[in-house]
């Protein structure tokens, strides 16, 4: 069809008219590449057409032209798999992982319910573990209660792989080591190293340095026992607490390097036996670039030092 006055305007109008479907179809048919306007293909079903451009459609009368489905975009979490049972998501910073008494909106929990409403009828995302509000990473969530209470079994037993990375301040001695020690609960729920007693949980954690940079060293940490803040309190315990993290040894996790609104820590690896397949499954979470670019710039300010080191001691 070549467009004159009385149908310029909207090009989506025209494939209607041209093709007598429905705008879902239209919608689909412009997706596959069906539309072209002058000759060349036209993606978007909202262009406008103008007096003497050329529309042409090409297409099957028998086939349904279906819209691709949308990808869902979150601010609180990217979905990284998903089956009928269960979904593991990647969690960003900042985002509750439940509603505490103050009954905060927006939660991941909230969020994913959301998600799960829309593609797979009318659901809830069921918890098993939680992130810390200011850590990012890897969380699984069940889609039926029976699939959490098996999942959160494993868990008790200390059955899935956790695995994080973490930005400490200072450079750590050890290459490798473990934290073995217990946490108690203070009156304003803030935690902190204890005497073993009735009141305290014991908290295990290992950690590996992969590597020193000037002031700081970035390390693999992986839990053996999953303890409300264990990471944190116990780094911070060693004198080394972990950028940007604003309750255990705030001063001191200060960087002048670290701008971002988020602490230095991230759920990279999970790992657990599918509840009903009983497959081993393992995920894993890049590194978020706030962290990749702070361990990138002061690998370089490590570079410089040196070789300024290099410079002025060579023999005159």
């Amino acid at each position: 069809m070549t467009v004159d006055e009385s149908n310029a305007g909207r090009v989506d109008l025209i494939v209607r008219e041209l093709s007598d479907s429905s705008r879902s179809q239209v919608r689909g048919m412009v997706e596959q590449g069906c539309l072209s306007i002058n000759g060349s293909i036209c993606s978007s079903i909202a262009r406008t057409v103008v007096v003497g451009d050329v529309v042409t459609i090409c297409f099957d009368m028998h086939q349904r032209y279906k819209e691709k489905k949308k990808r869902w975009e979150d601010r609180t979490f990217r979905v990284v798999f998903e089956d009928d049972d269960l979904i593991v998501v990647d969690k960003s910073a900042g985002t509750l992982t439940v509603p505490t008494d103050k009954n905060e909106r927006n939660t991941l929990v909230e969020r994913v319910s959301v998600y799960l409403s829309h593609s797979r009828g009318n659901r809830d995302a069921s918890v098993v573990h939680r992130l810390d509000q200011a850590v990012s990473g890897l969380l699984v969530f069940g889609k039926h209660e029976r699939i959490a209470e098996k999942l959160i079994e494993q868990f008790k037993h200390r059955k899935p792989l956790r695995v994080y990375a973490a930005i400490v301040d200072g450079l750590m001695d050890e290459d490798d080591g473990t934290f073995r020690s217990h946490l108690a609960t203070g009156k304003n729920l803030d935690r902190y190293v204890a005497r073993p007693s009735s009141e305290t949980e014991l908290a295990i954690t290992h950690f590996h340095v992969l590597k020193r940079l000037a002031d700081t060293t970035l390390v693999e940490v992986t839990l053996e026992t999953g303890k409300r803040n264990q990471i944190r309190i116990q780094f911070a315990d060693a004198g080394h607490p972990i950028l940007a993290d604003p309750r255990y040894k705030r001063k001191q996790a200060m960087h002048r390097r670290w701008i971002r609104d988020r602490i230095a820590l991230h759920a990279k690896t999970l790992r657990f036996e599918h509840p009903k397949s009983g497959e081993l499954m393992t995920f894993e979470s890049p590194l978020p670039s706030a962290m990749e670019k702070f361990v990138a710039g002061d690998a370089a300010a490590v570079r410089a030092s040196q070789r300024y080191s290099k410079k002025n001691t060579r023999p005159r």
